[in-house]
């Protein structure tokens, strides 16, 4: 895989990987495949996807706006730009307006670490070919040499890695050409044989035609993969605030991006399936989260700060949902201890879960209340629990903890 392909990721928290990966690994996918993946990813369960670029200029429709406007000729694309610019404008004319004069990195790492996020995925290259970084292989498609003329890639680095340092590789733009095109299992085993992060590094599964969701680290296989069971194989959900697209978009409708409660919603859903949640914003030309983005992100993290022991560290239980007195989803910690995640105001002051086995040892509280909740067993297996007042939560999303269960 070419360099240009590659978007970089930034870490927001402080983790120490010892090192255990002792063996040297073959350029075949078999070895390849059996590296065992870093613990810190299955750790952190959340991370911000940013998509960012010359497309932001632009901001109508798509990231994809040089291939819909010159490549497929839709006709939205093309009046688009008869009405808006000059007879003769091209894509590149676009770059001179990407100034990223508001960019603050440290002030993106404020709102991504206040998200709760513990990982960022910035795309460093989109596929038009505009590197985020002063690269001598995109002479003048740069955003050292044009638009910002600053390593957007390097400042945004040095913001969130004060302190965290452990890299991810998020690849993309593979699918017209195989690995072997690409050169993919040479770079891998490079990257985790001799890389100066091959102890900590984590690749997803973009890396030729055909190996979507076959090979490589952890699986992404499509854009906001849904699976309706448990995978065998670690996966991420990338999934964006804005439904329409990847990138900011002037014309983007309130109707079309995701509520609080709908975030939630997904991340507990993709956790409770085994997976980590990849949330992305698009920001502005000049460089600006837009504030409805921000409240979003916020959000995530004021929901976190009480419920973020049933999301961080945690694993798929014997059983993910269960249609209780409302949907729960279940994840798990340690061996005896479950967590029931509810995304709806039962309505009522008794909650019923089926698949819990109790024992006299059992303790049910509601994260947020340190105050036991009283219980009783049902016949063979559950119980119900008797609710206090639920307190109010923007993200409509409540847990309850059960330790001493099986």
């Amino acid at each position: 895989m070419q360099v240009t392909l590659i978007q970089i990721s930034l870490l927001l928290c402080l983790l120490s990987c010892a090192s255990s990966f002792d063996a040297r690994y073959t350029p075949d996918w078999a070895s390849l495949d059996s590296r065992p993946l870093p613990e810190w990813y299955d750790e952190v369960k959340f991370g911000i996807f940013v998509h960012w670029g010359v497309f932001s200029v632009p901001a109508f429709g798509s990231e994809w706006f040089w291939w819909y406007w010159r490549g497929a000729h839709e006709s939205d694309y093309v009046q688009f730009m008869i009405k808006n610019y000059p007879p003769g404008f091209s894509y590149t004319d676009f770059a001179p307006d990407f100034h990223a004069q508001f960019f603050d990195p440290d002030e993106w790492a404020d709102i991504f670490e206040a998200s709760g996020a513990k990982y960022v995925v910035l795309t460093s290259k989109h596929h038009e070919g505009f590197t985020n970084w002063g690269s001598p292989y995109s002479w003048n498609w740069n955003s050292v040499d044009n638009g910002p003329h600053r390593d957007l890639v390097g400042d945004l680095g040095n913001a969130i890695r004060k302190r965290y340092k452990p890299d991810l590789i998020w690849s993309d733009g593979d699918w017209e050409a195989p690995d072997t095109y690409w050169n993919s299992t040479e770079f891998l085993a490079w990257l985790y044989n001799d890389s100066p992060v091959k102890d900590v590094v984590v690749t997803n599964d973009r890396w030729g035609n055909g190996c979507y969701c076959k090979h490589g680290g952890y699986f992404n296989c499509a854009d906001k993969f849904t699976p309706g069971h448990l995978p065998n194989h670690k996966w991420e959900k990338c999934q964006s605030v804005d439904t329409i697209s990847w990138g900011y978009r002037r014309n983007m409708k309130l109707t079309e991006l995701m509520d609080l409660p709908s975030i939630i919603k997904d991340l507990v859903y993709t956790v409770a399936l085994g997976g980590n949640y990849l949330l992305n914003v698009g920001p502005t030309a000049d460089g600006v989260i837009a504030p409805v983005f921000e409240e979003r992100l916020r959000g995530i993290g004021v929901w976190l700060k009480i419920n973020g022991e049933a999301i961080y560290a945690t694993k798929p239980w014997r059983v993910q949902a269960e249609n209780a007195t409302v949907l729960a989803w279940y994840t798990s910690k340690n061996t005896s201890t479950v967590y029931a995640i509810f995304t709806s105001n039962p309505m009522q002051n008794s909650f019923t879960l089926s698949m819990p086995k109790t024992s006299d040892s059992t303790v049910v509280t509601l994260l947020g209340n340190p105050e036991p909740l009283k219980w009783a067993p049902l016949k063979s297996t559950g119980l119900i629990i008797l609710l206090p007042d639920l307190p109010f939560s923007p993200a409509q999303a409540w847990t309850l903890k059960l330790d001493g269960v099986a």
